[in-house]
């Protein structure tokens, strides 16, 4: 045996056991699963890369296809929506106010999307050895993390291109904004994370979910739009309320007031930070409430799968 294997063995013979209770959480050790998982981060690197490569793997273009796609999807939306049905009218720097919206969107969904797989993918190592789950739709979030910095860039470029940046003061909205839909992502994923290696069916009915849920936000068209259709046909003053209540739809709006100048107050909904706020309260108690779930279905995850 070589000194280096020796070495090694002495390490794992000198490391402290870990018990772990029959739901999944570790009975020892300080922080709980943020510690657990942070002893890992090296091995949460790896599955972040792994996830990258595998995404383009064998592609000629590689990740030159995160900034093709969704510029092909911004274009599709841009001259369908924005000229042929005239959804540019009224809104000024169109191109820049849609490829904001949908930079948030795409990495809310690639997040909730890739997480809501990210176990039944993993599956060999689940049955074969003991990890903290949580580590899985961590990974497939820190992909989308990466991918929505490449896009970012671009986003940022084409604003600057086309002159379209706020004062730097609002600028600083991107960050409730990502902070949000961050921690509605891991909440959501993590949830369904959990129910798809149970009911299959939940990949795609979130992916039918998430293709309705852009049209719930202020992307391919305007918070001033929502607001004439609901005077128009004279809806109650509480439907709009519900509207300006989605998460998705607050976190489009702080992205707009970051990167799209031409916006005005009536743009916006009236207290959009505490809106903000709210909403990232509720969502802070929805992550606990997912993450409990989660550590309590996990227990059967290797028999299921």
């Amino acid at each position: 045996m070589s000194e280096e294997s020796e070495a090694r063995f002495a390490r794992i013979a000198d490391a402290p056991y870990a018990v772990v209770d029959v739901t999944g959480r570790r009975t020892t050790g300080r922080l709980g699963k943020v510690g657990e998982i942070l002893q890992r981060r090296d091995l949460l690197n790896l599955l972040v890369r792994r996830d990258l490569q595998a995404r383009y793997r064998d592609s000629f273009l590689g990740f030159l296809w995160t900034v093709i796609r969704p510029l092909i999807q911004f274009l599709m939306y841009f001259i369908v929506l924005g000229q042929f049905l005239r959804a540019a009218e009224g809104i000024d720097d169109f191109a820049v106010y849609l490829f904001s919206g949908l930079t948030l969107y795409v990495f809310f969904n690639d997040m909730v999307f890739g997480a809501t797989g990210s176990i039944l993918q993993n599956g060999g190592l689940v049955k074969k050895i003991y990890l903290p789950r949580e580590i899985f739709p961590l990974a497939s979030i820190g992909g989308a993390g990466f991918m929505f910095l490449v896009q970012l860039g671009v986003l940022l470029v084409a604003a600057m291109l086309f002159r379209a940046l706020p004062e730097p003061a609002e600028m600083l909205w991107f960050f409730p904004s990502v902070i949000l839909i961050t921690i509605y992502g891991l909440a959501i994923g993590l949830l369904l994370s959990a129910l798809n290696v149970y009911l299959r069916d939940i990949q795609y009915l979130t992916e039918v979910v998430l293709m309705l849920a852009m049209w719930g936000a202020p992307i391919v068209y305007s918070w001033r739009m929502v607001q004439d259709v609901i005077n128009r046909f004279q809806l109650p003053e509480w439907v709009l309320d519900v509207y300006a209540a989605n998460p998705l739809t607050i976190a489009v709006l702080g992205f707009h007031r970051a990167f799209w100048g031409a916006g005005t107050a009536e743009d916006y909904p009236s207290q959009l930070g505490l809106r903000m706020l709210i909403a990232g309260v509720v969502g802070l108690v929805l992550l606990v409430i997912s993450h409990r779930v989660f550590t309590r279905m996990q227990g059967n995850f290797a028999q299921e799968l």
